[in-house]
C-alpha cells in the first residue's frame, strides 16, 4: 500500500470515528485515487446519518421569472442583455399556468430564480410572491443570494430588510444558487458583477437568523483549484456550525457549452469543462465526509444523468433531488437530461430503498 493510501485510510478512519476532518484532510482526499474506498466510506457515514429504509426526492419546477441579467457571468449560457430580442419578464398568466401544471403533477414547491434585472424594484417581487400565495398553496423556494444582494443595492435597503419584506410577502426559503465557488479570486474572474463570497454567506446568515431555511450549492470544474474547492466547503460548514440553517448540500459540474468559457470561444480556458463522473462522484463522497453538520446530500442528475446520479446514492448522497418539471439554465449550456417521478422512484427502488417524496424540510408525504 502506498504512503498516500495509508494517509487516506487514516483520514477515512477519523471520519468513521466521528472526528471532524480538517481542510488539509479534505485536500488529501481530493488527491486520492481510491474512488471505491471513498465511496464506501461516504456510504457508511450516510447510512449512519440515514439508517431509514427509504431515500427521498421532491417534485418541483424551476421557473425563471426573467432571463435579463446585468451580471454577465462567463459560465452562463442562459442570460440576455436588456436590449436582446429574446429577453423576457414572465407574465403572471404564464407563471400561474406553470404552477398549476406543477400542482397537477403532485408538486408542492416552486423554485423561482431569475437574472439580475436592472430596473425591477422590490415591489415587483413582493407582488409576485403575494399573487402566487393568494392563489396557490405552494412552497416558494426563491431568489438566490446574488438576487437578494442585487435587490438590496438597487433599492437601497439592507439585506436583512429585503429578506424580511420578501418573507412577509410569501417567500418560504432561499435556494443556494449563485455560490459557484465561494472564493473571490474565482468570482472576480468569472462573475465580477455578482455578489462576493462574503455577501453570499451574509445573505444566508440573515435568512437563517430570520428563521428561514436554505440550501447550499457548489458548481465546480471550471477555474477553481482543489484548495479553493475545499475553502468553499469549509465556508459552508462554518456557517452551518453558526446557524444550522442549511437543509442540504448540492454539488454539480460546470457545463461549458454555449458559454464564454467554451473551449471554442476561449483559448485562455481551453482545459476546463471536462469534469466527468469520476471527479463528480469523488466530490460527492468527500462532501459527505467533510460536511459533517449538513444532514442531506443531493444527487445531481441534471448534469450527470440518471445512472451516475443513482451511483452517487452509494457515494454519500441520500436524496435524488427534484424531478425538475422545467429547467432552463443547464439546458442552455447544452445538457438536457430529463426524469419523471416514476424513473426517479425506480432508480431509488433498484438500490433496495423505498422512494419517498419529501418537502424542503425533508418531511415525508
Amino acid at each position: 500500500m502506498t504512503n498516500i493510501s495509508g494517509k487516506i485510510k487514516d483520514i477515512i478512519e477519523k471520519s468513521s470515528n466521528n472526528e471532524r476532518l480538517s481542510s488539509d484532510d479534505c485536500i488529501k482526499l481530493f488527491s486520492a485515487k481510491e474512488l471505491t474506498l471513498l465511496g464506501m466510506a461516504a456510504d457508511e457515514i450516510c447510512k449512519k446519518k440515514h439508517p431509514e429504509n427509504y431515500r427521498t426526492y421532491i417534485i418541483d419546477r424551476n421557473i425563471n421569472y426573467t432571463n435579463i441579467c446585468t451580471s454577465g457571468c462567463k459560465f452562463c449560457a442562459f442570460y440576455k442583455t436588456v436590449e436582446h430580442s429574446d429577453g423576457y419578464i414572465i407574465p403572471k398568466d404564464i407563471l400561474f399556468k406553470k404552477i398549476e401544471e406543477t400542482l397537477a403533477l403532485g408538486g408542492r414547491q416552486i423554485l423561482m430564480q431569475g437574472g439580475l434585472h436592472p430596473s425591477l424594484k422590490l415591489d415587483f417581487y413582493e407582488d409576485l410572491l403575494e399573487s402566487v400565495k393568494t392563489k396557490y398553496d405552494v412552497h416558494l423556494h426563491a431568489f438566490s443570494p446574488p438576487e437578494i444582494v442585487h435587490f438590496s443595492k438597487l433599492n437601497g435597503i439592507p439585506v436583512h430588510n429585503v429578506i424580511q419584506k420578501l418573507k412577509a410577502a410569501g417567500l418560504d426559503s432561499i435556494p443556494g444558487g449563485g455560490a459557484e465557488i465561494l472564493v473571490d479570486r474565482c468570482r472576480n474572474l468569472l462573475s465580477p458583477n455578482k455578489c462576493t463570497a462574503r455577501e453570499w454567506l451574509d445573505v444566508m446568515r440573515e435568512a437563517h437568523n430570520l428563521g428561514m431555511r436554505t440550501t447550499a450549492t457548489m458548481m465546480f470544474g471550471h477555474i477553481e483549484t482543489i484548495e479553493e474547492r475545499v475553502e468553499h466547503l469549509q465556508k459552508i460548514r462554518g456557517l452551518q456550525d453558526e446557524t444550522g440553517g442549511f437543509t442540504a448540500f448540492i454539488a454539480w459540474t460546470f457545463q461549458p457549452k454555449n458559454t464564454q468559457l467554451a473551449p471554442s470561444l476561449s483559448s485562455k480556458y481551453k482545459d476546463i469543462g471536462h469534469i466527468g463522473s469520476y471527479d463528480y462522484l469523488k466530490t460527492v463522497a468527500i462532501a459527505r465526509l467533510f460536511l459533517d453538520n449538513i444532514p442531506n446530500i443531493q444527487a445531481s442528475w441534471v448534469t450527470q444523468g440518471s445512472k451516475i446520479a443513482q451511483l452517487s446514492m452509494k457515494f454519500g448522497a441520500n436524496d435524488m433531488g427534484s424531478t425538475m418539471i422545467e429547467e432552463n439554465v443547464v439546458r442552455a449550456a447544452g445538457v438536457s437530461y430529463q426524469m419523471d417521478k416514476e424513473e426517479i422512484e425506480a432508480l431509488i427502488n433498484d438500490l433496495g430503498y423505498e422512494a419517498r417524496q419529501r418537502d424542503l424540510y425533508y418531511r415525508l408525504f
